[in-house]
């Protein structure tokens, strides 16, 4: 983004301040009292900038954001948008990258990310924090390394997805996914993982009530679930868990392993319990009557 006409230390206002720019770098200003200033633009780079008001970046191409600030009525900032590198960024609009191809956040904080990155292809995400409910809805193609979420019903309808280094907080995570692999990472939250095909965690720290339930393809590979209850039902697993597991209920098929399970249900109407090998030499009760 070289040779660019520089506009630096303005304030901005007033609708489509700057419509269809080509080419600019903006340094050390201000849009405020005006929606949509760059809607339609391209080759914009965006330099110590505060977007204080609503769709600056619309349909927009080849887009780079650094110390920059999108204030909550920046909301629903980056829409219809391809190849936008945000670097060292506080985002605290909600409902931000929506519909977008080709994303790169690095460093950058959500306080309030509802609705964030929904319908988006193609994004990189490197020590991004995140605050808020529906993240990363219906979004493919996803490289994640260092996040931390608190926020429930996250990556829901996701697709090709890698996460490492993370730290979720999230009931309901990865609901109706596919292709989903998370390495070196701890997830709290009930219900992870249902409806969702391919879903592989190796090296993960896991809590949950009923999760991993109604999955198809799910592995497990050198994993610790702590005070993980009901899991796996209808489930077709392949689990290698270090340490205990609390209970297991109604698994579909696969083999799981573990130290210990505190209690088994395996009932003989619903599933076939000859169909999950379980390797375990501490199994401290079995009975085939649900218990929630």
């Amino acid at each position: 983004m070289e040779n660019k006409k520089i506009i630096e230390r303005q304030t901005l206002t007033g609708e489509r301040a700057l419509f269809a720019s080509k080419g600019i770098k903006v340094v050390d200003s201000v849009f405020r009292d005006g929606e949509s200033p760059l809607k339609e633009s391209s080759d914009v780079e965006l330099e110590n900038c505060l977007l204080r008001w609503k769709y600056p970046l619309w349909y927009c191409n080849n887009v780079k954001a650094v110390r920059t600030t999108w204030f909550e009525m920046a909301r629903a900032g980056v829409w219809y948008s391809n190849n936008v590198d945000v670097l060292d960024c506080v985002i605290e609009a909600p409902k931000n990258f929506r519909r977008c191809d080709g994303l790169t956040l690095k460093n950058v904080v959500f306080p309030n990310a509802e609705e964030t990155l929904w319908h988006c292809k193609n994004v990189r995400l490197n020590n991004v924090t995140a605050k808020g409910n529906y993240f990363a809805m219906d979004t493919e193609n996803i490289e994640i390394d260092g996040f931390t979420l608190d926020g429930n019903y996250s990556f829901d309808g996701g697709r090709n997805i890698k996460i490492s280094n993370a730290r979720m907080l999230s009931k309901d995570s990865f609901w109706n996914c596919e292709n989903v692999c998370v390495k070196d990472s701890f997830i709290t939250g009930e219900y992870l993982g249902w409806n969702s095909k391919n879903l592989v965690l190796e090296n993960c720290t896991i809590e949950s009530l009923q999760g991993l339930c109604y999955i198809e393809g799910l592995k497990l590979i050198n994993c610790k679930l702590i005070n993980t209850t009901l899991c796996f039902e209808y489930s077709s697993v392949e689990a290698d868990v270090k340490g205990g597991i609390t209970s297991v209920f109604n698994p579909k098929e696969g083999r799981i392993t573990a130290d210990s399970i505190g209690l088994l249900i395996l009932e003989k109407d619903r599933i076939d319990p000859g169909k999950t090998k379980i390797v375990c030499s501490d199994i401290k009760e079995t009975t085939d009557v649900p218990r929630f």
